[in-house]
């Protein structure tokens, strides 16, 4: 009998981590929640596979990479059009610095922004299925800025289900 129980408690602890993003996606806005969209930035994102680096240039300066939880690396890796309800993507942004080592070399400097893209066709059905987190020290920007990310997704990336990033080869 304990046996089983340890086992049952074993299978949920593994099991845990997706219904868990995805059920925070689903609750209401708390103060570490973007405006509009409810997006919070997901636990653990830290140690997501990497999907793409990215380098910004002015005025931003920024080098970044794009993280996914597993719903998305899968939906990369199989081609997959549209992404999957439950796919989470996420920018980090650094400021670019000469490394002290290697003067040709650019590294990370100080973190500038944490970017979220949550998918949920239904919760949001109005932005082509994407919820849309932008945040600095771990506090989401203002409205304003958060009323830009959808005009500029569907702009520029509509072919791509509003995502910008490609799967670094």
């Amino acid at each position: 009998m304990i046996a089983l129980a340890v086992l049952l408690l074993v299978v949920a602890l593994t099991c845990v981590p997706y219904p868990v993003t995805i059920a925070l996606a689903d609750e209401p806005a708390t103060a570490d929640a973007s405006p509009i969209f409810g997006v919070t930035i997901p636990p653990g994102y830290k140690q997501w596979e990497l999907i793409a680096p990215a380098e910004e240039a002015a005025p931003l300066d920024e080098l970044r990479a794009v993280v996914g939880n597993q719903i998305a690396i899968e939906a990369y890796q199989g081609g997959k059009l549209p992404f999957p309800d439950g796919t989470v993507l996420v920018k980090r942004a650094w400021t670019r610095k000469q490394s002290p080592q290697f003067a040709s070399a650019t590294i990370p400097g100080a973190a500038t922004t944490v970017q979220v893209m949550v998918k949920d066709s239904k919760r949001y059905a109005s932005t082509g299925g994407w919820g849309f987190g932008r945040f600095v020290d771990g506090k989401p920007v203002d409205e304003a800025q958060h009323r830009t990310c959808w005009g500029c997704h569907e702009a520029r990336a509509k072919s791509r289900d509003y995502v910008f990033t490609r799967l670094a080869p």
